[in-house]
Order: structure tokens, then C-alpha cells, then sequence
């Protein structure tokens, strides 16, 4: 009887032993790292931030408040002294094969010429990204380390993240990908943000968390305290901005990418806009409150939802600048109006929608042109990577920057407001009219989903 509690207990501690080492081996570990050790004597709260963008020249816009999309990153290069860590979905910058149609394509190859040569420099250019491309393999060639995410097997959905980390000290965030047509033919926007060490080794931790992830089929069930969230939605950065106070903080997608004290990308949103006072603008690729299966499709009201309740609640004013390209799903019609017949009959109710369409196809089809991702209210920004489309929040990796001003002068939403209204106010935007479709994606009776399959669509007055 002895010796067989004795094998029993024996069992026990084995097993115990077993799942103890699986945890270990599950987790994302890293390394301690001197530059993520902050106090007051590296931490700097009076930090430099600059709105950058790329206006296709053949676009009449006049960069308003914002600094060229190019300048900036080359700004940080010229900066650079010992690291350079890039997250992009994917690389396209040697433009070689198009610079007779489009003479800014050049801007591509210059950048990369640039990013090739910081090894010589005694700069280490670290890269993380989901699709292999001859570029990264140039790169990794002239000593850049480059790793690749399985997001397929990670997440089921896609790397959507578009970030760099200079030094721990200087960062970029924004819409554009590491794409020659991003640097010229494509409307794009970021903020870089200079000299704020605490912010950029915060994101630095993202890019550990991405560049840990190599080679793993899964998502691991414990994360490294090194991968923690420095700040939140309830634990800001506070720093000087322009002298006025302000606080930041970073955020990430999807949900199981989330470390300890990690805001959600659809968590920082909310805050956005439950903090906005007086007005919410918006300006994105697409608009879609939906999350599509190649098996079904439903609803999904997280962010449409707190618009509605913004609207009818809080009697805020509310403007959204969508793109009007081939890919734009019928259905986001359907949901704007939605939104705007809230207002009816309603006091102190606005919501107005505008689709941005400055350039077609000889066949007359409109052309793929506006990648503006973020939210401007009077007191806040929120400037990310993922559109607003259901799946992209649940299944794809992105991360946000949320900037608030709770003084009066509220420098940087008052410099984005100005670009949203520039865009707004020029002839290139066009106002959504009532059952009148806007001429983007209804050439066809099927459209292709944001899941790679072609769904039935249903005509614009179908009942959500």
C-alpha cells in the first residue's frame, strides 16, 4: 500500500514537473537589456513630435501642419547610432521597373539605399515581417537580421504593424508600409515622435514581442515580464508637448498578442472617443463593422456601437473620411447611412460621411489612393495600422499610438484636425447621399470579402 502511494506521489511531482517545463518553453522569453532600464536620467519627458505624410504629387494638397512622409524617415536614419528595429507587412522599395510613370517611385530606392548602408555605419538594422521579398534578402545580405511571423498559424490573420524603433529614443508609427508606392504614389500618414525614450523603448517591447515569435506555430500561454506594457489607457506617459502637457500611451491587436497591462487597439478607440467633448473625426481606408469566416459573417459592434452611442448620448459631432476605391465593400454604405438616419428628427445629432476619391483608372474605376488610419477629437489622437473592419482587429497584428492634451491648447489634434478638414473641405472628397450609391465597388453583383473569399452582397437599402 506504501509503495503505491509512493509511485502515485511520484507520478504527481513528474507531472507537475512536465507542465512546468511546457509552460517555460511556451513562453516568450527575453533578455535583459540595459536600454529598458529607465529612470529619471535616460527618461526624458519633453519629446519633439511631428505629423508626417505623403501626398502623391499628382493630388492638389498642400501639406498643412505635417512634414513629408520621406523627410521623416530619413530624419530618424540620420539620426541613428545604434539601432534601427523596422516592423513592415511587407517590402517593395526597389522601384526601378517605374520610375518612367511615376519619377517619386525613386524615393523607394533611395530609402533603401539608405538602409543598406547601416551596417557600415556600425548601426544594427533589426526587421520583422510576415512575407519574404527579394529586398529582405538584400538586407539580410548587408547584415541586416530579419524575421519572419507566421501569423497564419499564429492568429489566422495578417501583419498589418508598420513601426520603427530608432535607438529607443526616436519612433515612427503610421499607415505606410515599406513600399515605394507608399513614398509616392499612395496618401499616407504617421507621426515620428523625437527624443522620448520612455514611449520608444515602450514600442520597442512590441517589436520584442513580434521578433520572439519566430518559428512558433502558437501563441504562447505566458509572456515575459520584458514584453509588459510600460504605460496604458490607465497608466499614461506624461510629457511635454511644445509646452503643454500631454500623455501617451501605446496599443496593440489582436487580443491574444497582449502582454501584462497591454490597451487593446479597440480599448484605446473607446477611450478616444469616450473622452472626445465636442467632435470625432475620422479618417480610414474602410469602414466595416463586420467579422467574416469563410463559413458566415456577423456583426461586430465594438466600434460602431460606440459611435452610435456618441451620437445619440453624448451629442457629439461626428465626420468620417472613407476611401472610395474598387475594394470598398457595398455594405459600408449600408452602415454609414445607419449611422446618419440616427440623427433623424434628433436635436444636437450629426453625423455626416465622405468617401475620398481623387484619382481613376482609364476605365473609370477608382483607384486605391487614401491609407489614412486614425481619430482626431478636440482633446485626443489616435494614429494605428488597422482599418476599421472587424476582422482586422480580431485576427491581425497592428499597433496605435493615443496622444491626449487635456489642457485647452491641444497642439497636435489641433494640427490633425486641420489635415482632416483640408481633406474634408477638398474637391476630392464627396458627400454620401441619401440611397444614393457611391461609385466605387458596384461594378460587379459579387464583391470580394476582407477574407480572400467572394460573398453574396445585399443591394443598399438590405436591413442590417
Amino acid at each position: 500500500m506504501k509503495s503505491q502511494q509512493k509511485c502515485i506521489v511520484i507520478f504527481a511531482l513528474v507531472c507537475c514537473f512536465a507542465v512546468l517545463v511546457a509552460l517555460i518553453f511556451s513562453a516568450v522569453d527575453v533578455l535583459g537589456e540595459d536600454d529598458d532600464i529607465l529612470n529619471d536620467d535616460n527618461c526624458s519627458d519633453i519629446c519633439q513630435v511631428v505629423l508626417v505624410e505623403n501626398i502623391p504629387e499628382d493630388i492638389s494638397i498642400s501639406h498643412e501642419g505635417t512634414t513629408s512622409l520621406t523627410a521623416g524617415l530619413h530624419s530618424l536614419l540620420d539620426l541613428a547610432q545604434k539601432s534601427v528595429e523596422i516592423v513592415s507587412p511587407w517590402w517593395d522599395l526597389n522601384s526601378t521597373e517605374q520610375d518612367s510613370r511615376f519619377p517619386q517611385a525613386k524615393q523607394g530606392r533611395l530609402l533603401l539605399h539608405r538602409l543598406l548602408g547601416l551596417k557600415a555605419q556600425h548601426v544594427q538594422l533589426k526587421i520583422a515581417s510576415s512575407t519574404a521579398s527579394p529586398e529582405l534578402d538584400l538586407l539580410s545580405h548587408y547584415g541586416a537580421d530579419v524575421r519572419y511571423l507566421n501569423m497564419t498559424a499564429l492568429t489566422k490573420g495578417l501583419l498589418h504593424s508598420s513601426f520603427w524603433v530608432v535607438d529607443r529614443k526616436h519612433v515612427y508609427i503610421g499607415s505606410a508600409a515599406m513600399d515605394w508606392r507608399s513614398l509616392s504614389t499612395l496618401k499616407e500618414l504617421g507621426i515620428v515622435v523625437y527624443e522620448c525614450r520612455c514611449l520608444a523603448v515602450d514600442l520597442h517591447r512590441i517589436f520584442n514581442l513580434y521578433w520572439q515569435l519566430e518559428y512558433k506555430e502558437f501563441v504562447p500561454t505566458i509572456w515575459s515580464k520584458r514584453l509588459s506594457a510600460l504605460y496604458s489607457k490607465e497608466e499614461h506617459f506624461s510629457f511635454h508637448l511644445n509646452g503643454s502637457l500631454a500623455r501617451a500611451y501605446f496599443s496593440s491587436s489582436p487580443n491574444i498578442f497582449r502582454p501584462k497591462d497591454r490597451t487593446t487597439d479597440t480599448e484605446a478607440i473607446f477611450r478616444v472617443i469616450q473622452d472626445a467633448k465636442r467632435f470625432i473625426c475620422i479618417s480610414m481606408t474602410d469602414y466595416l463593422p463586420l467579422l467574416s469566416s469563410t463559413s458566415h459573417t456577423k456583426y461586430w459592434s465594438r466600434i460602431d456601437g460606440m459611435l452610435r452611442e456618441a451620437l445619440v448620448l453624448k451629442n457629439l459631432q461626428i465626420r468620417l473620411l472613407i476611401s472610395c476605391r474598387e475594394q470598398t465593400h457595398p455594405l459600408t454604405f449600408n452602415f454609414l447611412w445607419s449611422l446618419q438616419n440616427l440623427c433623424i428628427q434628433i436635436s444636437n445629432c450629426s453625423m455626416e460621411a465622405r468617401f475620398f476619391s481623387p484619382r481613376v483608372r482609364d476605365d473609370g474605376s477608382p483607384q486605391d489612393v487614401h491609407h489614412h488610419r486614425y481619430v482626431v477629437t478636440d482633446n485626443s489622437v489616435y494614429i494605428g495600422n488597422l482599418d476599421w473592419v472587424g476582422n482586422e482587429f480580431v485576427y491581425n497584428a497592428g499597433a496605435g499610438l493615443v496622444v491626449s492634451e487635456p489642457g485647452r491648447s491641444s497642439t497636435l489634434s489641433g494640427r490633425l484636425r486641420a489635415v482632416f478638414d483640408r481633406d474634408w473641405r477638398s474637391p476630392y472628397a464627396k458627400p454620401l447621399q441619401p440611397n444614393k450609391i457611391p461609385t466605387c465597388s458596384w461594378s460587379t453583383a459579387g464583391v470580394k470579402g476582407h477574407t480572400g473569399h467572394t460573398e453574396d452582397t445585399a443591394g443598399p437599402n438590405a436591413s442590417l
